[in-house]
C-alpha cells in the first residue's frame, strides 16, 4: 500500500497567499517565498500551489515566480493555475514544478490531459477537480475558480480524466472549503470507487481526525490542507505523526 501523503495548498492571487471560505479566497495570509521556505523545514510530503486568477486573463503563468519558488522548494512541487497549453507545461517543468494541476483548461481541452501524460508520463498530471452538491447527493464539477459551472458530474469527469491519462486527483469540495468541518467523506468515497488513480482530499480539513477521516473511512491517497495549516497550531509533522499512531503508514520525515 502507498504511503499516505500530508500536502499543504497553497493559494496564489497576484503576489500573495489568501484563504478564505467556499472559494472566496479575499484573506490575505502571507507570501509564497516564505511559506514555501518554513514547509520546507515542516515534514510536508509536497506542496501544491495553485494560481487561482491566472484563468481571467491569456497570460503565460508566470515562469520567472514558478523559477524563483522552484528553487527554494526542497520537495515536490504541484504548480496550477492558467495553463492552456502543452509548452507552457514544458516550460514550468524546466521551472521547477514537478507536477502540473489541470482544471479549467481540462474541460476546454480535455486532449490537453493525454498529451501531458503522453510526453511527461502519468504521474505529472495532477487532474485538479472543484465540486459542489445540489443536496441530492449529485455532485457537479466547476472551473474557473469555483465560479463556473462545468455541467459534468463528478463521477463521469474523474473516470473521463483517469481514462485520458490523469495520474491522481485533487478532489476539492466548494462547500467545505475554509470551514475546517471535515472533509465530504460520501465525495471522497465516490469517486474513490469509481477510479484506480489516488484521490487528493480537499475542501474542509480543520482537525488531524478529519484526515484519519478521509483515509480510513472514505478511501483518500492523500490529505490536502489549507486553512488548517494557516490558523491554528496544527502542523503537517503533527498532523503524520497522529495518522501514524491511527495505524496509517506515512512518509518518514523528509529532512532525516
Amino acid at each position: 500500500m502507498l504511503k499516505v501523503r500530508v500536502i499543504p495548498t497553497l493559494l496564489w492571487k497576484q503576489h500573495g497567499l489568501v484563504k478564505g471560505v467556499g472559494f472566496d479566497s479575499s484573506r490575505r495570509v502571507g507570501s509564497v517565498l516564505p511559506a514555501i521556505m518554513v514547509y520546507n523545514k515542516r515534514d510536508v510530503d509536497e506542496l501544491i500551489l495553485l494560481d487561482i486568477i491566472a484563468h481571467q486573463s491569456n497570460d503565460d503563468p508566470d515562469y520567472e515566480s514558478i523559477d524563483e519558488f522552484g528553487s527554494e522548494c526542497f520537495v515536490p512541487l504541484t504548480v496550477g493555475g492558467g495553463i492552456r497549453r502543452l509548452d507552457q507545461v514544458q516550460r514550468l517543468l524546466r521551472s521547477g514544478a514537478d507536477k502540473i494541476s489541470l482544471n479549467t483548461a481540462a474541460y476546454e481541452t480535455p486532449s490537453l490531459i493525454t498529451q501531458i501524460a503522453k510526453r511527461h508520463g502519468v504521474q505529472c498530471v495532477v487532474a485538479s477537480i472543484d465540486v459542489r452538491s445540489n443536496g441530492d447527493g449529485v455532485w457537479k464539477c466547476y472551473s474557473e475558480s469555483g465560479s463556473r459551472t462545468s455541467g459534468r458530474s463528478v463521477v463521469d469527469w474523474a473516470r473521463e480524466v483517469e481514462n485520458r491519462g490523469a495520474g491522481e486527483i485533487l478532489l476539492t469540495s466548494i462547500d467545505r472549503d475554509g470551514t475546517m468541518q471535515g472533509y465530504d467523506l460520501m465525495l471522497i468515497e465516490t469517486v474513490v470507487k469509481v477510479v484506480n488513480i489516488p484521490i487528493i482530499a480537499s475542501g474542509g480539513a480543520g482537525t488531524y481526525q478529519h484526515m484519519i477521516d478521509a483515509i480510513k473511512q472514505a478511501g483518500a491517497s492523500a490529505v490536502a490542507a489549507a486553512s488548517m495549516f494557516h490558523f491554528t497550531e496544527q502542523t503537517p509533522a503533527g498532523a503524520k505523526n497522529t495518522l501514524e499512531m491511527a495505524g496509517i503508514s506515512v512518509r518518514k520525515n523528509f529532512n532525516g
